[in-house]
């Protein structure tokens, strides 16, 4: 009796090879000559194909800046970020690099401080939620509970830290505690009005972000858009930037304006103020979670 064929639509279909895996390298070094050569050779060598890439050489400051995203030819789509690591060591050696290699795909894990002002935390929690941001909000911390019920719907972890002048030593030991405990990667000081110690910020130094209106210096103090007014600005703007112990003068991440005139009322500039201190904010977060930033002295260089 003869076998009968196989039926087409029994017959098992082939396995989809693994998509690429694809890793992000940031560096930055004193300018020097072969650099790009080696990084794209070392990348070469270990099969790598290269998708998107930025450098700048700051000519006048003798530094060059690199941001490199590629595919890597791990068998099966394993991970193989640690052999990455581990071989790109011997091409950072000789140009006394710092450098930085991980997975396209990592989330940070951010911990968000607020005050009464609630706009720049909406936004980050919803951004995150929806997966346009790639972060994971393990914390909001705080020293009001206006926010608590917000957090709660989105599931996260809320930690309500009163502050006064007696108590502010501990609630900095407190919040560096909770740090440590949740793993936070990035602290992001969406809109929390009340000044950080040297200590907490040198801490921190690198990964805490702070927002606010770039009225500063011209309008210290209470109500900076009413000031605004007073004086007939015709831009609201905001500055994002890393945290320092010179208070709202680290170095500058992202900056927004938007145009006003004489029409505007106070109260239309804060609601302004509050759009763009968002967009300012996002910005930030965003480009400092995909490795885009690096600070360089008091400035930043964005790799964008």
């Amino acid at each position: 009796m003869a076998d009968t064929p196989a039926n087409p639509a029994t017959r098992a279909a082939p396995a989809s090879p693994a998509p690429p895996v694809e890793h992000v390298l940031t560096v930055d070094c004193p300018e020097a000559p072969g650099i790009v050569h080696a990084v794209t050779r070392y990348l070469v060598d270990h099969g790598c194909d290269i998708v998107d890439n930025q450098q700048f050489g700051d000519r006048r400051g003798g530094h060059f800046f690199m941001r490199v995203r590629f595919t890597s030819a791990a068998a099966g789509g394993g991970d193989d970020t640690g052999v990455l690591r581990r071989d790109f060591a011997a091409v950072a050696a000789p140009f006394a690099m710092r450098w930085r290699l991980e997975p396209a795909d990592s989330r940070r894990r951010v911990l968000i401080m607020v005050s009464r002002y609630g706009h720049c935390l909406n936004d980050l929690l919803f951004r995150a939620s929806s997966g346009d941001l790639p972060i994971d909000v393990v914390a909001v911390v705080s020293n009001h509970s206006d926010h608590e019920a917000l957090a709660q719907w989105y599931g996260i972890p809320y930690f309500h830290l009163p502050v006064t002048a007696a108590t502010k030593g501990a609630a900095e030991e407190r919040l560096l505690g909770i740090v440590d405990e949740l793993g936070a990667e990035l602290v992001v000081l969406a809109r929390y009005m009340q000044v950080l110690s040297d200590g907490l910020c040198a801490q921190l130094a690198g990964r805490l972000i702070n927002i606010h209106h770039s009225f500063l210096p011209s309008f210290k103090g209470a109500k900076p858009y009413h000031q605004a007014y007073e004086h007939g600005v015709k831009v609201v703007g905001a500055t994002a930037h890393y945290v320092t112990a010179e208070l709202d003068e680290g170095p500058i991440i992202a900056q927004e304006v938007i145009g006003v005139d004489h029409t505007h009322t106070p109260e239309d500039l804060v609601a302004v103020g509050r759009d763009v201190e968002s967009a300012a904010l996002v910005k930030a977060v965003r480009w400092h979670c995909e490795g885009r930033v690096v600070v360089h002295g008091r400035r930043t260089v964005v790799l964008q």
